[in-house]
């Protein structure tokens, strides 16, 4: 079985990487849409952020202490840590490492300086960064999904320009004007990258050796 492929996936607050996520793992477990390779799942990052309204742990995150966490991170547990906000966030490095060599597809929800450690340890991780169509429309989504008051949208709006800057670390560049459009686009970048002769050379050895003998 061949190993599974790292999907590094970033982009500023607001500009909807959650929601197409979700709505391409759906796609994925149903069968529709241009990905419908049921071996796809979407790592669970650990966090000292309070749970928002409607989250669960161990689905939205693992909802850990401080405490918990810098422990974890002495023990090496995480592929990537970082701050965000004066929230701390990490991945399993365990778990990730389990996922791909079963074969599974693995996609990372993670901002740029995660995704720069992962790809510092994993090389073959393949990016993939999702931009709004403008500051005004990112703007506007921040204050829709009414989670966040007026400072720390202000806040999280200075900081999307930093995180903007650093698209041009990621493979590929999705932009989320038309929800609908960019889905079909991150399902686009996840199929071509199993198309990568990279890949193809582990998951059909036997048939391209046969073709050149």
């Amino acid at each position: 079985m061949p190993r599974g492929i790292l999907f590094l996936i970033s982009a500023p607050s607001g500009a909807g990487k959650t929601s197409l996520v979700d709505a391409m793992l759906e796609n994925a477990s149903s069968g529709s849409g241009a990905h419908k390779d049921s071996k796809l799942c979407v790592s669970i990052s650990h966090t000292t952020r309070p749970k928002r309204p409607g989250e669960e742990d161990g689905k939205n995150y693992h909802f850990v202490t401080e405490d918990q966490f810098q422990q974890l991170r002495k023990e090496n547990a995480f592929l990537e840590s970082a701050e965000v906000f004066g929230n701390l966030y990490g991945t399993s490095r365990l778990w990730v490492e389990e996922q791909l060599e079963k074969g599974w597809d693995v996609i990372l929800e993670i901002d740029w300086q995660g995704a720069s450690q992962v790809q510092t340890l994993l090389p073959d991780a393949v990016s993939i960064y999702i931009l709004p169509p403008s500051l005004e429309t990112l703007h506007e989504r921040l204050t829709n999904r009414g989670q966040d008051d007026k400072e720390v949208i202000e806040k999280r709006m200075a900081e999307a320009v930093n995180e903007i800057s650093h698209f041009a670390q990621a493979d590929f560049i999705v932009i989320n004007e038309v929800f609908d459009n960019a889905l079909e686009d991150l399902e686009a970048v996840i199929r071509s990258a199993k198309l990568s002769r990279k890949h193809q050379l582990i998951a059909n050895e036997v048939l391209l050796n046969g073709l050149l003998s």
